[in-house]
């Protein structure tokens, strides 16, 4: 798949908070879900602990559209 030529913004796990904080109220609450596997996609600058963990804010929103609830539909 071809990535879009479009500027993707990186963003921290406080940038994404910040943004989202209904559907992520804190990092810790971001970090779980990373770590569970339920959350968006993300990048890591290393592996291990020492790594940085950054988000493409069209991941973030990519994530969101894949759980949105059409009108009219009751979710499940």
């Amino acid at each position: 798949m071809a990535r879009e030529s479009t500027k993707d913004e990186l963003l921290t796990p406080a940038q994404v908070c910040a943004r989202w904080g209904s559907v992520f109220p804190n990092t810790q609450a971001l970090a779980e879900r990373r770590w569970r596997g339920t959350g968006p996609d993300y990048v890591k600058t290393k592996p291990g602990r020492s790594g940085r963990v950054f988000y493409r804010e069209s991941a973030v929103e990519r994530w969101l559209d894949a759980l949105t609830v059409p009108g009219g539909r009751v979710a499940a």
